[in-house]
């Protein structure tokens, strides 16, 4: 979660397990691509360096974030991965869209959490304007496809 307290890019690399030997999915919403691609390229990039190899990095994208429900539960049940990323982006607008997409994919992905084979790591920004998602997807607090790739290191080396 990004704060005033908390950079969303910082992180002490030896704290985060190495990715080798391990494959991560990655399912990312095109819409308000500005900023989960910018996730997207983040995530990628934190696990190359925690030694990831591209071959091991499976990205699928969706239309928007109410999708990631349904990838996320395909590349669970079909991808052989040891973590899966879930991206979106939603920000308010004058409708209770927002609300609705918000908290149907949060309870989505929590349930498909619990089903326990594997950890989903919860990417989705719920920002009240662009310059919240801006700040969070590489400006002023870090970007958190950063934040969420360490998540993935970390869950999937719960794993033997």
């Amino acid at each position: 979660m990004a704060t005033a307290m908390h950079h969303l890019s910082d992180y002490n690399p030896a704290d985060v397990p190495s990715g080798e030997g391990r494959r991560f999915g990655i399912v990312v919403a095109d819409w308000n691509d500005q900023y989960t691609y910018a996730m997207r390229d983040a995530a990628i990039r934190t696990l190359q360096a925690h030694g990831v190899k591209d071959d091991d990095i499976v990205v699928q994208h969706v239309p928007g974030s109410f999708e990631l429900i349904y990838a996320t539960a395909w590349m669970m049940d079909n991808a052989d991965v040891d973590a899966i990323i879930s991206i979106g982006c939603v920000i308010r607008g004058d409708t209770p869209h927002f609300d609705y997409i918000c908290a149907g994919t949060t309870q989505g992905l929590a349930e498909l959490n619990t089903r326990a084979t594997v950890p989903v790591v919860y990417g989705l920004l719920t920002c009240n304007d662009a310059q919240q998602a801006a700040d969070r997807t590489g400006g002023a607090l870090g970007n958190k496809g950063d934040e969420c790739a360490v998540t993935a290191l970390r869950m999937a080396d719960l794993k033997p």
